[in-house]
């Protein structure tokens, strides 16, 4: 249930509200916008009437929540979460783009990698220290040694750090070295892996599974918000389909769907969502122009010899392109990029 109070509502009464609901068996998630507090209470209470917290002192509206997530909704905030990490803000106006390389293979490469990233414009590095492969032949990341040559590169390059964590054992490491952790395809439904980062307090970017619904992927979202973590973003990178044109099918429709049933911030990932550097500009123009709040991509000095996902990484200068043409399109819809 949700339960909206009026502005200027007193501590006392906010405190009442949540006490009530605490009593009937909820677990209350509250949330402070500009003008008002919401409360949303979560629970397998069935035998509520909402019209009941309607008459307490202080609240505004109550309404029945029919979705199966409840704090992913945009009813539970409807003006939009925006995450801060510095002087970085995900869902504002500005539309944030992190890129760099697959992975993590060395000093000299994430140090060119970071340089590209920056001058870019850019202000996020990603990097891969444990990769996920199809192959166990493939390779694999060079984690903490990968986790640490990252974050200093981009200490160097002032930027901030987005690496993905595989599984529970990882979270205090990436902890360590990571400003935003990165939840991939292959992840988004390891419940265990999710509710423990709920328990964190840091940034997480969850991507959408190569076959999940949009629903699934707000429910894996609901998880990490469900255990306190609020600062979850959602990423759309491709799904599988019939068609072997690319090595996925990037459903930019999902990008508005997203934005209309939730709010949290949306961000793009052009690379997986088509496994091929050639379209990956047009994607990443398509899903700003489409409102994501951030992009996603990779980018290599020389990506002919990366040693992971080479044919869908950008070139510097390709990278350099897709950020000027981003950057027009952004203006031209009422943002900055």
């Amino acid at each position: 249930m949700l339960v909206v109070m009026q502005e200027g509502a007193t501590d006392t009464q906010i405190q009442a509200v949540i006490d009530r609901m605490v009593e009937m068996g909820f677990t209350v998630h509250r949330s402070t916008g500009v003008l008002h507090t919401v409360l949303g209470g979560v629970g397998p209470v069935e035998h509520f009437e909402p019209s009941d917290f309607e008459v307490m002192d202080g609240v505004k509206e109550s309404h029945r929540i029919v979705s199966p997530y409840k704090l992913a909704s945009r009813h539970f905030k409807p003006g939009g979460t925006v995450i801060k990490i510095g002087n970085v803000e995900f869902g504002g106006r500005h539309v944030v783009t992190m890129a760099g390389p697959c992975s993590v293979e060395g000093e000299d490469q994430i140090e060119r990698a970071a340089e590209i990233v920056a001058r870019g414009g850019a202000q996020v590095i990603r990097g891969g220290a444990f990769k996920p492969r199809s192959s166990p032949y493939s390779f694999q990341g060079m984690g903490e040694i990968g986790l640490r040559l990252l974050r200093q590169a981009a200490d160097r390059w002032g930027l901030l750090v987005i690496s993905e964590v595989m599984d529970q054992t990882q979270i205090p490491l990436l902890l360590n070295y990571s400003d935003i952790l990165q939840v991939g395809a292959r992840n988004m439904q390891n419940f265990n892996l999710l509710r423990e980062i709920g328990k964190t307090r840091k940034p997480v970017l969850v991507k959408r599974g190569i076959a999940a619904t949009i629903e699934e992927l707000l429910l894996s979202a609901e998880y990490v918000l469900s255990g306190g973590n609020y600062e979850v973003m959602l990423c759309e990178r491709g799904i599988r389909t019939f068609e072997t044109s690319t090595r996925n099918t990037m459903d930019i429709s999902a990008i508005p769907v997203l934005k209309r049933l939730t709010h949290l911030p949306v961000i793009a990932d052009p690379s997986h969502g088509t496994g091929k550097r050639d379209y990956v500009m047009a994607m990443a123009r398509a899903a700003v122009a489409a409102g994501a709040d951030g992009l996603l991509v990779e980018v290599h000095h020389d990506p002919e010899r990366a040693l992971s996902d080479g044919a869908q990484t950008l070139r510097p200068e390709q990278f350099q392109e897709m950020m000027t043409q981003t950057r027009a399109i952004a203006q031209a819809i009422g943002r900055t990029a």
